[in-house]
């Protein structure tokens, strides 16, 4: 799907899942080995709990008369962490394939929401640290292969999520172009609200666009609180290009979020609140979604939020 087809920037904003991650292992009290949720595909039990929770963020859209952009459960399902929990390439490959599958039996069955299918690419390292970094063009040739088992099975888009260098970034963007699929760029933020690289946002995104010749789609944040970023966005820069956010619950640092051994929901009522206030920021919001310590029900009062504030984009870019 070319970025001019993607549904998601018709105006709405669109809902995508809140922490899958941590909601699995906090709320239903499932062992997610080196925080994979891929594998609970290959389980009965597995799937009808995936099921599930994504039939209840297409409720919730629903609801507030808008669509989705549903993530795979992918986000570790690339070679490195996919040999740590014995994964072959032929197995990823499967698993790829199957998760986009996944999300399109779920798209039938709900055929009057709006529904977009990302197939969602996680860092080769560490989300939080850049460790073992690798050049732009060793990059496109790590993701390719996940690209490819996403094209081949019929995904509307690719999005990389909680990366945070932009070599990472700029390698994704051009296996995308090479595959013929929009790709998303998800950058995380520390609490001063650049990469954990040290770059400013604003510069990172710069880069991908001049790297890349406007190749991304467009850009979002995630894994990191409303006010970790909410005073870079007040400030100039490129911010006509980030389209998505999906914030944690916590205002923890990622270094206390990697220490704590209890979950840190925050207030969902704020984080909607915070919410509101990015999208006036944001002349192109058109995702919304949670990341670590989020769940349904902060999603259910983000949506409430922006539905009931009648805030979103126009064709045009202007907030409504």
């Amino acid at each position: 799907m070319t970025t001019s087809a993607l549904p998601q920037l018709d105006g709405r904003i669109f809902l995508s899942e809140a922490g899958l991650e941590t909601d699995l292992v906090f709320h239903h009290d499932i062992d997610l080995p080196e925080f994979a949720s891929f594998p609970l595909l290959e389980s009965p039990s597995g799937r009808a709990t995936l099921h599930d929770y994504f039939q209840a963020v297409i409720g919730i859209a629903r609801r507030d008369g808008t669509g989705v952009v549903l993530e795979t459960p992918t986000w570790r399902a690339n070679p490195d962490w996919g040999q740590r929990l014995g994964y072959d390439d032929a197995g990823l490959d499967e698993v790829n394939r199957d998760a986009v599958a996944f999300l399109a039996a779920l798209r039938f069955e709900n055929p009057d929401v709006p529904f977009v299918i990302s197939g969602n690419l996680g860092p080769r390292g560490d989300g939080y640290v850049v460790d073992d970094a690798m050049s732009a063009e060793r990059a496109a040739d790590y993701h390719a292969a996940q690209i490819w088992s996403f094209v081949r099975a019929g995904v509307d888009l690719v999005t990389a999520l909680t990366l945070n260098y932009t070599a990472e970034a700029i390698g994704i963007v051009r296996a995308a172009r090479e595959a013929d699929v929009a790709a998303v760029i998800s950058f995380t933020v520390e609490t001063d609200g650049a990469l954990p690289s040290g770059q400013r946002l604003g510069d990172a995104i710069d880069e991908v666009d001049r790297a890349t010749d406007r190749g991304a789609a467009y850009f979002m944040v995630n894994c990191a609180h409303p006010t970790h970023f909410a005073s870079v966005l007040a400030a100039s820069g490129p911010w006509n290009r980030v389209r998505g956010v999906r914030a944690n619950a916590s205002c923890k640092s990622h270094q206390e979020l990697d220490d704590a051994t209890e979950l840190d929901r925050g207030n969902e009522v704020e984080l909607a609140e915070e919410y509101a206030d990015l999208a006036r920021l944001l002349p192109n919001l058109a995702v919304a979604g949670g990341c670590c310590g989020t769940d349904l029900a902060h999603l259910d009062a983000i949506s409430r939020t922006l539905a009931s504030a009648h805030i979103g984009a126009t064709s045009d870019g202007e907030l409504r």
